[in-house]
C-alpha cells in the first residue's frame, strides 16, 4: 500500500506552479483561449481597416483614397488588416496557451494537403458548378458566355486568393477556433456558433468599396451574414471529412470567392451585385441543409480519441 509523504513541521507544499500562470492578462487567455481569439482577432483587423473605412473608399471622412491595384483599392485597403487579424491570433494564442506543441499541431494541419480526390474536385468543380446552377435559377436561366480574359485570369485569381484570403484567415476560424469549438460542443451547434462571428469580423467592410457602401442596400450585409452562418456549415464538414485539412479547406472558401469574382458576373450580368449575394446565400443554405440532413448534425466530425 502506498504511503502519504510526511512533510517536516512548518512547511507548506510547493506552490502550484500553474496558480501563478493564471493571473492577469495571460491567465486570462489561457483560461478563456477563443474568447481571446475572436477579440484578438476582430481588434488587429479592426483598427488596421480604420483608415480605409474612414478614407475616400468609405465613409470619405480623410481626404485621400487608396491606391488601385488589380483594379481595386480592396488589396491595399482590406488584406493588411485581414492577414493581421485571424492568423495572427491564432498563431499568438495558441502559443501562449499550447506552446511549441500546439503551434507544431497547429501548423500540421495547414500543410496537410492529402486527401481523397473527390474533395479537390468538390473545391475546383463542384463549387462553381453549383453556383451557375443557382446562377441560372436567379437569372431566370439567362447565362451569357465569359470573355477569354476572365477564363484565362480564374486560375491565377484562385492561387493568388489561396495566398491571400485563404492563407489569412482560414488558419483563424478552421485551424484555430473549429476544433477548440466542436470540442466543447456538437458540431452544429459549434458551427452555429462560429458562422456569425465570422461574419460579424467582416461588418466594418460594409462601410467600403468592399461592401459596396454607400450604394448597397441593408440586404446585402443581411445576405452576407446568412451565407456566412450557412456556408460555416458547409466549410465544417470539409475540415472533418478530409482529416482536417485546411488547404482543402482554403480552397472551398477561395473557390466561391474567385468564381463569384472573376467569372459570375460575366455568366449572370443581369444579377446585379444585392441579388448576387442573395443567391449566394440560398445555395449556401441549400448545401448546408443536405450536409445537416445527411450527416444527421454530425457534419463529419469525429471526436479525437484520448491521448491519441
Amino acid at each position: 500500500m502506498a504511503t502519504t509523504p510526511v512533510l517536516p513541521r512548518n512547511l507548506s507544499p510547493a506552490p502550484d506552479p500553474t496558480l501563478a500562470r493564471t493571473r492577469g492578462l495571460r491567465g486570462a487567455i489561457r483560461r478563456h483561449p477563443l474568447v481571446s481569439f475572436f477579440a484578438l482577432a476582430n481588434l488587429l483587423s479592426w483598427v488596421a481597416w480604420v483608415p480605409y473605412v474612414l478614407s475616400l473608399d468609405g465613409l470619405g471622412v480623410l481626404p485621400f483614397a487608396f491606391p488601385a491595384l488589380l483594379g481595386s483599392s480592396q488589396l491595399l485597403g482590406v488584406l493588411p488588416g485581414a492577414y493581421l487579424g485571424p492568423v495572427t491570433a491564432a498563431f499568438a494564442v495558441t502559443a501562449l496557451v499550447d506552446g511549441r506543441a500546439g503551434l507544431r499541431a497547429w501548423a500540421a494541419r495547414l500543410w496537410k494537403w492529402r486527401a481523397a480526390p473527390r474533395w479537390y474536385a468538390m473545391a475546383l468543380l463542384g463549387v462553381p458548378l453549383s453556383m451557375i446552377l443557382i446562377g441560372l435559377l436567379f437569372a431566370g436561366g439567362r447565362i451569357e458566355a465569359p470573355s477569354a480574359a476572365a477564363l484565362a485570369a480564374f486560375v491565377p485569381m484562385l492561387l493568388f486568393q489561396f495566398v491571400t484570403t485563404g492563407l489569412a484567415e482560414e488558419p483563424g476560424w478552421r485551424d484555430f477556433a473549429l476544433p477548440r469549438l466542436q470540442q466543447r460542443f456538437t458540431p452544429l451547434r459549434a458551427a452555429f456558433i462560429l458562422g456569425p462571428l465570422w461574419a460579424m469580423w467582416h461588418f466594418p467592410l460594409f462601410l467600403t468599396a468592399w461592401g459596396g457602401y454607400p450604394e448597397a442596400s441593408w440586404a446585402r450585409p443581411v445576405a452576407f451574414t446568412v451565407f456566412c452562418i450557412a456556408f460555416n456549415i458547409v466549410m465544417s464538414w470539409v475540415f472533418n471529412r478530409t482529416g482536417q485539412s485546411l488547404p482543402l479547406s482554403m480552397l472551398t472558401h477561395v473557390g466561391v470567392n474567385t468564381f463569384a469574382s472573376v467569372l459570375w458576373i460575366e455568366l449572370f450580368p443581369g444579377l446585379g451585385d444585392d441579388r448576387a449575394i442573395i443567391a449566394l446565400a440560398t445555395a449556401a443554405v441549400v448545401a448546408a441543409a443536405a450536409i445537416v440532413l445527411g450527416t444527421r448534425g454530425r457534419l463529419g466530425y469525429t471526436a479525437p480519441v484520448d491521448g491519441a
